[in-house]
């Protein structure tokens, strides 16, 4: 295929990539403005899950994820890539309008006094608390997104003959989703929330019936 028929071919596709403009906009002004959350979101596992400042490490790999799956399937599979972009990016958006309606946050950050170490991971991680406020925390939109790129990577033709390649994807989501507890940047009812809502697309997009359809 020439270069500028491939292009032609591809670029519509990048216009799903604008919706960032609207979400960040979107999220930062929530992030501003729930200042004093209505709802607190708490579960008793919360407390048996202790945290590991080291996990931040995975909890900021979820960039790399993102842009590593966006643009490998963009480029070698766009239906797959078509898929992910509504998935991801309904997902994020029903995660904010229930932030609206519902503005909940965390109270179970721990203060870098109580913890009382010092490294890089730690430095890290107070930089991440003074980023993003503990609040608009349920659903995840951390796990949410990351559950929908497993889900679209795993299923696209990338990975048909690569089962390495499936698991791994499959094994550095959940590691990003289990650093936002060890992070406390999340509780496990927003994980738990955040892949529901990814496992739902899942199953209308990935279902049994769509193998027989294919």
């Amino acid at each position: 295929m020439k270069a500028k028929t491939l292009r032609t071919r591809l670029k519509p596709h990048l216009w799903y990539q604008a919706y960032w403009v609207v979400y960040l906009i979107w999220f930062f002004w929530l992030d501003l403005t729930v200042t004093d959350p209505k709802y607190i979101i708490h579960s008793p596992v919360d407390d048996l899950i202790p945290f590991n400042e080291w996990f931040i490490f995975p909890y900021c790999s979820w960039f790399v994820l993102l842009a590593a799956v966006t643009a490998l399937l963009w480029w070698f599979d766009t239906a797959s890539y078509d898929k992910l972009c509504l998935m991801m990016f309904s997902g994020m958006t029903l995660c904010l309008i229930i932030y609206m309606v519902l503005p909940n946050g965390l109270d179970i950050r721990p203060t870098a006094e109580a913890i009382g170490r010092e490294n890089f991971a730690m430095t890290l991680m107070q930089l991440i608390w003074k980023a993003d406020a503990s609040v608009n925390v349920c659903p995840s939109i951390h796990c949410q997104s990351t559950a929908c790129m497993a889900i679209a990577f795993s299923g696209s033709t990338l990975t048909k003959q690569r089962p390495w390649l499936k698991a791994a994807a499959w094994v550095w989501a959940a590691l990003i989703c289990a650093s936002t507890v060890f992070t406390k940047q999340h509780s496990i009812i927003d994980v738990v929330c955040g892949l529901a809502l990814a496992a739902v697309w899942g199953v209308i997009l990935y279902g049994p019936w769509k193998k027989r359809q294919d």
